[in-house]
């Protein structure tokens, strides 16, 4: 409590290294460069859960074949899917898409986080970076990066059950240290100092512009911060098949109704296919994969495998290898059916 008091009162000092740093210091990205609303959108859309690094082609390949909230609303849920296929997290793209067909269709863009927080796909952290950046409201965000650089700052040992948990907690402080007078770079400037500076292992103490003002550097253990419950992993094992013939592969369509991978193309399972897994896996073994999922990490093996002579789930669509670039895969399951095919 006396080092997030004693934080508050050096606010102004704070407030103005940060602002002071971030101005020679920021990253270069296409959404800050003749920023506009929608650009901000998609980019905070898209880095939800996802590294800037990552996200940097998909910005560039997304704003030129959409570039503004008409062309997205009135473009096909399949386009926008495939514009969005490796992103992970295919709820993002969707609710973006209906985000863009409310917005067009409103008299008047709404300019406060509360307003934001009634559309689709807006969370508390989207709605204040939005409005903060592109309004000027005052409304602090709170992320991953956010709760690493208050915790550190206040040494605080409260032990938090994850992420979401500490940056409810940290919400206050984080109003309480905005800079009402710039809200929008000093979100970006928290954001970017989090992301290049205040980093989860090895932060980069020596150039932070806030460091004289942190409690965990004095106490010489960054890196012990933000106290968060470990995460227990669970492993999860799958069973693919990859059935060819004729120059067609046999793919699963995911029902529309699925949370994560709706309308979205698989290799299916033997469940799929009618079949037991232990007789599919005594098969030839063309490939193992291994990804990881919040909290599950999942191994995969994909076994050749004879199609039954009548396919029983209408989902299941024999697709030409020479049209499986036009349909909608799920970002992994893209790039093995493209290894797999090139290693044919």
């Amino acid at each position: 409590m006396a080092t997030t008091v004693r934080l508050i009162s050096q606010r102004r000092d704070f407030q103005v290294y940060l602002l002071e740093w971030y101005s020679k210091q920021a990253r270069q990205l296409p959404w800050r460069q003749s920023p506009s609303l929608y650009k901000t959108v998609v980019s905070e859309f898209m880095l939800q859960q996802t590294q800037v690094k990552t996200v940097l082609p998909y910005f560039e390949r997304w704003m030129a074949t959409l570039p503004d909230f008409e062309a997205l609303a009135g473009a096909t849920e399949a386009k926008v899917l495939r514009l969005w296929e490796g992103l992970g997290y295919y709820s993002r793209a969707r609710n973006l898409h209906k985000l863009a067909q409310q917005l067009v269709k409103l008299p008047q863009i709404p300019v406060q986080p509360e307003e934001w927080l009634k559309l689709p796909g807006i969370g508390p952290y989207t709605a204040a970076a939005i409005t903060s950046i592109s309004f000027g409201a005052n409304a602090a965000v709170v992320d991953g990066n956010v709760v690493r650089i208050l915790a550190r700052l206040t040494a605080d040992n409260t032990m938090y059950r994850d992420s979401s948990t500490a940056a409810k907690a940290y919400l206050a402080l984080a109003g309480a240290m905005l800079n009402h007078t710039h809200p929008g770079d000093h979100n970006q400037a928290m954001m970017e100092l989090g992301a290049t500076v205040c980093s989860r292992q090895n932060p980069s103490c020596t150039t932070c512009p806030v460091a004289k003002l942190c409690s965990a550097r004095k106490n010489k253990a960054p890196e012990a911060y933000p106290c968060l419950t470990p995460k227990k992993m669970e492993q999860v094992t799958v069973v693919r098949t990859w059935c060819e013939q004729r120059g067609k592969l046999l793919l699963h369509r995911t029902s529309s109704n699925s949370r994560r991978l709706a309308n979205l193309h698989e290799l299916p399972t033997p469940a799929h296919l009618g079949l037991d897994p232990a007789q599919v896996s005594q098969g030839e073994l063309l490939a193992k994969r291994r990804r990881s999922i919040t909290r599950y990490q999942i191994i995969e093996s994909i076994f050749r495998t004879k199609a039954p002579a009548r396919l029983k789930d209408p989902a299941l669509i024999w697709v030409p290898i020479k049209e499986i670039e036009t349909i909608s895969l799920s970002g992994p399951h893209r790039r093995w059916v493209s290894d797999l095919l090139r290693g044919k």
